[in-house]
């Protein structure tokens, strides 16, 4: 991991920080979207849960998105709740190139399917940058209960 990775994830937890205990069953995520050595896009989870990190960060990023690099705080969903896109599909969708992942997230929302549905979707997937780091943004986090089966 390089220097410039090292950068943008602190910026990424850094984002995360403010939100902690503030976004309801969903932890408290920060995403920076990385292009050409430039942030395109930063966000991080909103104030009751919703909208995700990454969400707000390909907002800002718009077409820029493609071909970046998106630095998370937490292994990005691979299915939602409500129903909406999960995480790891928008980041696909935007033609984001990479995704470096500080920890993996045990909610059935991903529990490594954010990951495998990155790396299905042909993106560049690096887990564990500062996950210590990051891992002290997550330790009152408890992840809701397992979905019933046939959901």
């Amino acid at each position: 991991m390089t220097e410039a990775d090292q950068t943008h994830m602190r910026r990424a937890i850094a984002l995360a920080r403010p939100n902690l205990g503030r976004t309801a069953e969903n932890p408290s995520v920060g995403c920076v979207i990385v292009r050409d050595g430039a942030v395109v896009g930063e966000g991080a989870t909103g104030i009751g849960g919703r909208p995700h990190a990454e969400e707000i960060a390909l907002l800002a990023a718009g077409p820029a998105a493609q071909g970046a690099v998106a630095y998370v705080t937490l292994e990005p969903c691979g299915a939602r709740s409500s129903g909406a896109p999960a995480c790891a599909t928008r980041l696909a969708q935007a033609g984001v190139a990479e995704v470096v992942v500080a920890c993996q997230d045990a909610s059935p929302y991903a529990d490594g399917q954010g990951l495998a549905r990155l790396a299905a979707a042909g993106l560049t997937v690096r887990l564990g940058l500062l996950a210590e780091e990051a891992q002290a943004l997550y330790h009152a986090y408890t992840p809701p209960p397992a979905r019933p089966s046939g959901d």
